[in-house]
């Protein structure tokens, strides 16, 4: 199986930061994540209980990311890996953790990891 299940550019707005002066400000993260996850059944049924909730998943990584506050987006990354393979199923992912401006001369800076097998 080689079917991906993406969401790209999840806008999310968070305390995020080592620094005291970002522990008083909300800012942007963007989030885009690749999530195997095998199609054929949704695809046969066209039932959406078949298929792995996007807009459930979106909802859960907003909903994380704003209680969990971190200070290194290395451990937000790390909480939502955890949590999108124990509450669902998805066995091999690949996640990206934008925090725009972070860097004034950079377009983009953040993280990218891969967790699970991809089957």
């Amino acid at each position: 199986m080689t079917d991906t299940v993406f969401i790209e550019g999840l806008a999310v707005e968070t305390v995020i930061g080592v620094y005291d002066w970002e522990r008083t400000i909300r800012q942007r993260l963007l989030v885009d994540l690749e999530m195997a996850w095998d199609n054929r059944v949704p695809g046969a049924s066209d039932d959406v209980a078949d298929a792995l909730d996007y807009a459930a998943v979106s909802e859960r990584v907003q909903q994380q990311l704003q209680d969990l506050q971190p200070a290194l987006l290395e451990t937000a990354a790390e909480e939502i890996a955890r949590t999108l393979q124990q509450e669902f199923g998805v066995c091999w992912l690949r996640l990206t953790l934008n925090k725009p401006g972070a860097v004034p001369a950079a377009a983009n800076v953040g993280v990218r990891i891969e967790r699970g097998q991809r089957p």
